[in-house]
């Protein structure tokens, strides 16, 4: 993760934000962003990780959040925001085109496909459906 007062903003908000959530793995939420910020290796990234799911599943606003950080993370957070009435492979294929929204999605997916943040609280063949949707969101941000 880097450290900078950038990202130090994006991981209090993302803290704030799903402060007393928990994950379907049983593990505070905030866990989950952290994570995928751990492994980016920029500012944008890093911001773009601890935020990417923050609108979707919070009362934060793209409101709330545009004049606190650039047009490069606030557009990738759009296309990383599902609307649940938008097909989940058409989610993924708007997300193609923005190479920051892509690597934050590819991190989010490999996290999300880790069976261990699930053993004993989600059943495994729910687990084998996720994966399986996460591989064919994969394949998609991959080819060319």
């Amino acid at each position: 993760m880097i450290y900078t007062p950038m990202t130090r903003k994006a991981a209090a908000v993302a803290y704030d934000a799903h402060h007393g959530h928990i994950d379907d793995g049983g593990l505070p939420y905030i866990m989950h962003p952290l994570h995928l910020a751990e492994g980016m290796d920029d500012e944008l990234s890093t911001c773009v990780a601890l935020l990417h799911d923050v609108v979707e599943h919070t009362d934060v606003t793209f409101d709330d959040l545009e004049g606190e950080f650039p047009p490069e993370v606030i557009r990738a957070l759009r296309l990383l925001t599902h609307d649940e009435r938008t097909d989940y492979m058409d989610y993924v294929r708007g997300i193609k085109g923005d190479p920051l929204a892509v690597k934050v999605k590819l991190a989010d997916l490999d996290h999300n496909s880790d069976r261990t943040r699930f053993e004993g609280t989600v059943p495994d063949d729910v687990v084998d459906s996720w994966i399986e949707r996460y591989d064919a969101a994969r394949r998609i941000l991959k080819e060319e």
